[in-house]
Order: structure tokens, then sequence, then C-alpha cells
């Protein structure tokens, strides 16, 4: 297909805008710590109110960020234009990056030290999934996903348990994932204005 009728990337502020919005109203981290302690009776989590705050704190962080990376992979790839995906041009993908980074940081009301620690954090999301994309096989039920979010999150939660805590971070990473995936959908369904 030319490049000329290939559509914009979307609108980034308002996709920045509404991954904010969609991890704070879905409640991902909450329920995902609070199945957690009452599954596999870790209530000590919960005990204190402010480190149970710092907690919820520190994996809403690392659920923004895997889904920052799983929102920017989906929107590179492109829209579905009947039979195949037209991907973004590097051009076009580094562009929308950047101004959803930007749009990210202006959202969440970061300084510029805050934005730019979101953003190392994020390049060694991206290394390290870029390294483990070649190695993909399927996965049981009872596996932790190999992925940065369910590594580090099973060790900020639960570092004692780390099997456990892994198996659990993986089904919140997965509605991590549907979740940012329907938002890139409509983000190309809903061309920008």
């Amino acid at each position: 297909m030319p490049r000329a009728l290939a559509s914009a990337p979307p609108n980034a502020a308002e996709l920045a805008q509404r991954l904010t919005q969609a991890l704070s109203q879905e409640r991902i981290v909450p329920r995902f710590v609070d199945s957690y302690v009452v599954e596999h009776s870790r209530h000590a989590l919960q005990v204190h109110a402010t480190l149970y705050r710092e907690l919820l704190g520190l994996l809403q962080r690392e659920a923004l960020l895997a889904g920052v990376v799983t929102l920017i992979a989906a929107v590179c790839e492109g829209p579905f234009d009947g039979k195949k995906q037209i991907p973004l041009t590097r051009k076009d993908a580094a562009a929308f990056r950047k101004k959803f980074l930007l749009a990210l940081a202006r959202e969440r009301n970061w300084n510029a030290g805050d934005a730019l620690d979101f953003q190392s954090d994020l390049q060694i999301y991206e290394d390290l999934l870029s390294r483990s994309s070649s190695s993909r096989r399927g996965r049981k039920p009872f596996e932790g996903a190999h992925h940065p979010f369910v590594d580090r999150c099973a060790f900020i939660l639960d570092s004692s348990f780390m099997e456990k805590a892994r198996v659990a971070a993986t089904h919140t990473l997965a509605a991590i994932e549907e979740l940012t995936a329907m938002l890139a959908q409509n983000a190309w369904k809903n061309p920008p204005r």
C-alpha cells in the first residue's frame, strides 16, 4: 500500500491520558495485590497502611511501564487493513514514541528527573523484551511469563514466595496487555482529528 494512503499515527496525548485513566479505573494493581494476599494468606503485606500504599505505588509504576511498552509496540505495528497490518515507518514510530512519552510526562505531572527515570526503565523493558522475543514458546498456566514486569513485580510484592508471585504477576500482565491492546485498537479505529 502506498505510504500516502496509510493513516496517521493516533493522537499520542489522548492515548497517554486514556492509558493512565484506564489503569486507574480498572484497578488492576490493587486487585492483583488483594487477590494475591487472600489466595496465599500473605496478610502481612496489607497490615501497615503506609507500606501498603508504597507497595501499590511501586507496582502501579511497573504496570504503567508494561502498559507503555505494549501500547507503543501495538501502535507501531500499525492498523489492520483488511488482509494485512501496515506498520508505521521508523520515522513515524520514533515521532509517536517521543510525543507519547512527552504527553505521559505531562499527564503524570513528572519533573524532568522523573521522566528520565521512567524512560530509563522503559528502555530496560524494551531491551529485555527484544532479547527474549526470539525464544518465545508456549507457557503453561502455572508458569510465570518471561517478562520484566513479572520478575520485578514478583520481587517487589513477595520475594520470599517468588514463584507464586511470578504466576500472579503473569495474570496481571495479561490483563494489562489486553487493556493496552484494546486502547491501541480503538485509537486506530478513531483516527486523530
